[in-house]
């Protein structure tokens, strides 16, 4: 899922998602709930009609803004208080708030209000945030309306008894999917690694499987391999934005001497359609003197490149071409 969390993908249009092929976009519920708000979105007609978008829509929770914004919420039992980023205002999440603004929203698939502790943290904090959560993910399957999609989200850190603990809590409730939650929060590509190897293969088999937030390629190839369905990650667009470009070389920083003349495309086997006539020079050029338009063309590669991803994972599954498809994206 291309992430467009104040619904859009920065940068990018409706139109582009969708000549790109992706048929599901990710939006964030504390950035909309923020702005433009829930009077708004009632009025307007959901996210939808808002952003001019036919195709699906899934909704975080806002649980990881919990964790990343730490400085400016308070937790306790009943939800979340927290400050406005933007202009200081006080505002209240819980459990049934979030499914509720998620259902108001109109998405497709909405998730349940999670806590999500960043790494490092101790077992005992782990431990009460696996707590809370199960009892957070039962208030919100209380709460949502009929034939709402909700996903539940698993969480545990580092540890695997935890871990284990809230799959078969959040697993025991009738979700429609399940999460893997708090992954890539701080620790290292191993420990990654590791919780998806370890979580994955406990999530019902014949529901879907979703790893919030990560990741590169390899990533990705890794925990398909482990059993996961869905993802989301900003990575793509995000490091676009900062002239940082995908090939099956590896990562390539398009602001680099030796692109200044290159009149050739900057990965030779990945040229796609909507960024095929662009020059590795002209793209150079147009970071270099700042120009907004850069930002686009580099994400529209970057998404292209994670569009074909998928399509090669769905085709080496189905073909039996695992090996070929490692070989193919190893220094990515």
């Amino acid at each position: 899922m291309p992430v467009g969390t104040y619904g859009v993908v920065k940068t990018l249009s409706p139109e582009d998602i969708e000549k790109l092929g992706y048929e599901l976009i990710l939006c964030n519920t504390y950035h909309l709930l923020l702005r433009p708000g829930e009077e708004f979105m009632k009025r307007f007609g959901g996210l939808h009609k808002f952003m001019n978008w036919n195709k699906p829509i899934l909704t975080d929770s806002g649980g990881f803004q919990i964790m990343s914004l730490a400085k400016m919420r308070k937790i306790h039992e009943g939800g979340v208080e927290f400050r406005s980023h933007i202009d200081g205002t006080l505002y209240k999440l819980t459990p049934e708030k979030a499914v509720q603004f998620q259902k108001i929203l109109g998405v497709d698939i909405s998730v349940a209000l999670d806590i999500c502790p960043a790494h490092p943290a101790s077992k005992e904090e782990i431990s009460l945030a696996v707590e809370r959560t199960t009892r957070w993910a039962q208030r919100s399957l209380n709460a949502r309306e009929e034939n709402q999609i909700l996903f539940g989200v698993t969480q545990g850190g580092i540890y695997e008894d935890l871990r284990k603990k809230s799959i078969e809590e959040i697993t025991s409730m009738p979700f429609d999917g399940f999460s893997i939650g708090g992954v890539s929060v701080g620790e290292s590509k191993v420990w990654q690694h590791r919780i998806v190897e370890f979580s994955a293969p406990l999530l019902p088999k014949d529901k879907p499987r979703y790893l919030m937030g990560m990741g590169k390629p390899t990533d990705i190839i890794h925990a398909v391999r482990c059993g996961v369905d869905l993802f989301d990650c900003v990575l793509p667009t995000r490091m676009g934005r900062h002239h940082a470009l995908f090939t099956l070389s590896g990562i390539v920083n398009i602001t680099n001497s030796r692109f200044a003349s290159l009149d050739a495309p900057w990965d030779p086997e990945s040229v796609f359609p909507l960024t095929a006539k662009i020059s590795s020079a002209y793209l150079h050029h147009l970071f270099k003197i700042g120009e907004p338009l850069a930002a686009r063309i580099a994400s529209l590669h970057n998404l292209a490149f994670y569009e074909r991803l998928m399509r090669e994972i769905r085709m080496a599954i189905r073909e039996d071409k695992w090996n070929w498809l490692e070989e193919r994206y190893k220094n990515c």
